[in-house]
């Protein structure tokens, strides 16, 4: 099972740990578990740790060459890298410079390449290759979204 992952990358600090929990939840018991994640900070994040807590393999997709060295915040570097070093696999899109195109191609390869994907996501539509246009375009395509987004939940 094959199942990738939208989500915020700005959650509250309150919002880890039900989010974490919430993912949990729904890839338990899942049989040849296999997880597809930018490694953004916040929801991608939570969700490969996720994956690998529960025994399953991490494919990751970096939307561009630069996308470290451009886009991950000096305090998430050490999650980032930790997780980069665990991935079964890690793929980068084929953009020098990371930017919505890239984002966009990125986030084909999360729709197209998942039996399943996870969001995590207040429901508020947001910018081109967001989290809402991910979320409509998997199930424009007929993938099932499961909606993470627990009570109490924030974004800062």
């Amino acid at each position: 099972m094959r199942i990738s992952i939208t989500g915020h990358m700005n959650l509250a600090a309150d919002t880890v740990p039900i989010v974490r929990e919430a993912i949990a939840d729904l890839i338990a018991d899942t049989p040849n578990l296999v997880g597809i994640s930018c490694l953004a900070r916040g929801a991608d994040s939570i969700f490969a740790e996720a994956i690998l807590d529960a025994g399953g393999h991490l494919e990751v997709v970096l939307p561009s060459r630069d996308y470290r060295e451009a886009k991950v915040p000096p305090d998430h570097l050490a999650q980032f890298d930790a997780l980069v070093d665990r991935a079964t696999t890690v793929r980068v899109m084929d953009f020098d410079t990371a930017g919505h195109d890239a984002y966009e191609a990125a986030n084909e390869v999360l729709i197209g390449e998942a039996d399943r994907m996870i969001a995590v996501w207040d429901g508020k539509e947001g910018r081109r290759a967001g989290t809402g246009t991910v979320v409509v375009s998997a199930r424009e395509r007929g993938l099932q979204v499961d909606v993470v987004w627990p009570n109490g939940a924030e974004r800062t």
